[in-house]
């Protein structure tokens, strides 16, 4: 409906249908012609679409008109075109409609002049907010596109064309009544399999002619945001086929492969806007349009801080160094990040206490409503440097920062502790406790309540009466479950896990010991069966033990926890990581892993075990929302970006996995496997060079000889990919049947790879448990023994 002199209709200028006098013709939509007019009762202008004679007689296209008057009349915003009137007149269908002076968005991707980063937000949460009232009334659009969406010269923006849009009755939600099949085929009589839509920012859903709810919109608002970012279209082919299957099958390129440099939370926003599975999608406008006002909010800030700060002002190098990757960022407004305590006793021993009561406060907290929790690894990588509490808020975003320290004196300690703003530096709260260690519950307890407390007053604006209270002290005592009931078994556990942590084969033993003694004290301490049950996959993980017997133990440990504390997430998540990668028992692991997710949605290590589930079982964009969600707890854990790298490269997301797998060397640079299976993503990535000389820079000779004898193939060079092979299996079989298996698969040589592969199998290696979605075995998908292979794992072909 904007205004724009064009050429003569075939309506003379002043004609009068019914009490419209036609002005001119202003533009030409898909289904007819669009008029200024002037409305002769109200004395106003207005635009009238006439629907063209020929659809007029199609029922299909007069319906789809219909449908477009019925649906925008229906909604009162003030980011939809209103629509005045429908009618007939001499034959011709029309809707009138309210005037606006602007241009599409198509008008402004076609001139020269590129939007600023602000604008499009700015357009963009117009928009959102416009879907988000069309989806409470039950109306999903279908056909968002820069083509329907006006912009005034105002910047207001409105959207347009309703005519694909789907009427539900109850409202549309995502998952709900509204989405079913049959009901969307009532009111459209569409068959099943119809393609509604306009390629390019159709929803995957949507290009399979699957049912769609409010989710498809979003995943369009997507498109159009990543279009008017880098003034290209995510999916592209050559016919509406081809687009179709990029929509389905492949990512969009990175936003800043355009050439400007682009937020990564604004990247984060589209990417997770723009996911192929629904499921990983926004579940509703109002979720994205909180975030693109974070987003907006935040880049007015900077801006405002840059225009205010001081000329010269470097940056220390210590921060830069911390800086937490903005891909996993969240909103910081409600987290807290508990530092190791600091250990003021004369001896040494009382690491262990200092380092387990903040790790004991930290589980807590992590369990309480509404509290984000940064994890134990990013959270105690600070530990013994000299880094500000601003630096580690920036590093972990978050908010407030709860540190202290410990004083030992036989049975007695003094605990210092203080929870500290990160935005300003200022104190919220500190107190100093004098007790004995037999009353160390009491204090965790106090200490717990008080942060609770606190963050909700202080920060989340929340009124704290008599009932308040009461229901903290009763959420903090549901939180430290599977407590031991003995201080002293508590004690000989802090000392089992910070032995535990040294990851060394003496240390694990010792572990192992503490972790005993303390059940010996206290045979119900469900926490101390499951850290018991950890310690027995680490041996039996690292060979230190035999496969078989380290797993039985580690096993039985970890239902010992889960029985005792049916909710102890600890338990759970240990369970399902032995049922999947020992026991090959793929349904109860997935059961298991579910429990554990839903009893600690926020809990950083049962969000990593959960992704690698789904990871394993293929469903790899759920897999990656979970790896991110994992790191935005946990954003400085090399494990977690080593898994985020391996899901990304399984899912054909080859630029976020290399990010993934630099970042997890860039935090430990001797970390082994993450630089070989960095080796390979530069290889897919056609990037021979590159790749070549990350595999031979490799630490462990192991992962290197495997990485070279694979990327040396590929790169044409086979005698040496020739000579790394054959040391591989001569000095490196033991234990490795299955990556040996990979480098045969690679290198075309087929029954050489399913002949390791089952040894793998025989030898219950368990990396075969990836074998599923694992890129290196997919030249043997065509084989028949594949199909059979995969359910001796445990998969469903």
């Amino acid at each position: 409906m904007v205004i724009a002199e064009t050429e003569a209709g075939d309506l003379e200028k002043g004609k009068i249908l019914a009490h419209y006098r036609i002005l001119k013709k202003i533009g030409s939509g898909g289904m007819g012609e669009i008029y200024l007019a002037e409305d002769t009762k109200l004395d106003r202008k207005v635009a009238i679409k006439f629907l063209n004679e020929e659809f007029s007689r199609e029922s299909d296209e007069l319906r789809r008109f219909v449908q477009e008057a019925k649906a925008a009349s229906a909604l009162n915003h003030p980011h939809i075109l209103t629509v005045y009137e429908i009618g007939e007149v001499d034959g011709k269908n029309y809707i009138a409609t309210e005037l606006i002076d602007g241009k599409t968005l198509r008008d402004h991707l076609n001139s020269n002049k590129q939007l600023s980063l602000d604008t499009i937000l700015y357009i963009c949460v117009q928009v959102a907010e416009a879907l988000s009232a069309a989806h409470r009334a039950g109306i999903i659009h279908r056909d968002i596109k820069p083509e329907n969406i006006m912009i005034r010269k105002d910047g207001y923006a409105k959207v347009l064309d309703f005519g694909l849009a789907k009427l539900s009755d109850p409202p549309a939600t995502a998952g709900g009544p509204a989405a079913s099949e049959s009901a969307t085929r009532m009111q459209f009589k569409t068959l099943p399999g119809t393609v509604m839509g306009t390629a390019s920012y159709m929803s995957p859903e949507q290009a399979r002619g699957k049912t769609v709810d409010q989710r498809t919109d979003i995943f369009s608002i997507g498109v159009v945001l990543y279009e008017l970012v880098t003034r290209k279209r995510p999916f592209i082919g050559e016919t509406s086929y081809h687009t179709m299957v990029a929509v389905l099958e492949k990512d969009p390129p990175p936003m800043s492969y355009a050439g400007s440099p682009v937020p990564a939370e604004l990247e984060r926003i589209t990417l997770r806007a723009l996911a192929k599975n629904k499921v990983n999608r926004y579940q509703s406008s109002k979720d994205l349009v909180a975030d693109l006002k974070r987003l907006r909010k935040r880049i007015e800030f900077e801006a405002e801080m840059e225009r205010t700060s001081p000329p010269n002002v470097a940056e220390e190098t210590t921060t830069k160094s911390y800086k937490a990757d903005s891909t996993v960022r969240h909103d910081a407004g409600n987290t807290i990040a508990v530092l190791p305590f600091l250990n003021m006793s004369r001896s040494e021993d009382g690491d262990y206490f200092s380092d387990g009561l903040a790790e004991e406060l930290l589980n807590v907290l992590s369990r309480i409503r509404g509290l984000r929790v940064a994890a134990r690894t990013s959270a105690f990588s600070f530990k013994g440097q000299q880094t500000t509490i601003a630096e580690i808020g920036e590093a972990l975003n978050v908010a407030s920062v709860l540190e202290g320290s410990i004083r030992m004196s036989g049975n007695r300690v003094r605990i210092s502790v203080q929870l500290v703003k990160v935005a300003d530096g200022y104190q919220l709260w500190s107190e100093t406790y004098d007790r004995t260690m037999d009353d160390i519950f009491a204090v965790q307890d106090d200490i717990a309540r008080s942060v609770v407390e606190e963050l909700r007053t202080t920060l989340l604006g929340e009124s704290i009466g008599p009932n308040a209270t009461e229901r903290v002290r009763f959420e903090v005592a549901a939180a430290a479950r599977g407590r031991a009931a003995n201080p002293e078994a508590q004690r000989l556990m802090l000392l089992g896990r910070y032995f535990l942590d040294r990851l060394t084969r003496e240390d694990t033993s010792k572990a192992i010991v503490y972790f005993r003694e303390a059940l010996d004290l206290d045979p119900d301490y469900a926490l101390c069966w499951a850290e018991l049950g950890r310690a027995h996959t680490i041996e039996a993980g690292r060979g230190w033990v035999p496969v078989r017997e380290g797993f039985d133990r580690a096993r039985d440990a970890a239902s010992r926890a889960s029985s005792l504390e049916p909710d102890l997430a600890e338990g759970y998540s240990l369970l399902g990581r032995i049922q999947i990668t020992y026991d090959m028992d793929v349904p109860a692991a997935e059961v298991s892993h579910r429990r554990a997710l839903d009893l600690a949605p926020g809990s950083s290590v049962v969000l990593d075990g959960a992704s690698v589930m789904a990871y394993k079982l293929g469903r790899l964009d759920e897999a990656i929302e979970l790896g991110r969600r994992a790191l935005a707890q946990d954003p400085l854990s090399p494990a977690f970006w080593h898994n985020l790298g391996l899901t990304a490269h399984a899912a054909g997301r080859l630029a976020e996995s290399e990010t993934a797998f630099r970042r997890a060397i860039e935090l430990v640079p001797q970390r082994f496997v993450s630089g070989a299976l960095l080796a390979l993503v530069l290889m897919d990535q056609g990037r021979t060079d590159e790749s070549l000389k990350q595999a031979k820079n490799e630490p462990d000779e192991f992962w290197r000889l495997w990485s070279l004898a694979i990327v040396q193939h590929a790169a044409g060079r086979k005698s040496d990919s020739d000579k790394a092979l054959r040391k591989l299996t001569r000095e490196h079989a033991v234990g490795n049947d299955y990556q040996i298996a990979e480098v045969f698969s690679m290198r075309g040589e087929i029954d050489t790879a399913f002949e390791w592969l089952e040894r793998a199998i025989d030898s219950r290696d368990a990396g075969v448990t990836h074998g599923k979605v694992n890129p290196r075995f997919r030249p043997l998908h065509g084989d028949p023994r594949w199909e059979l292979l995969m359910k001796k794992i445990g998969f469903e072909p």
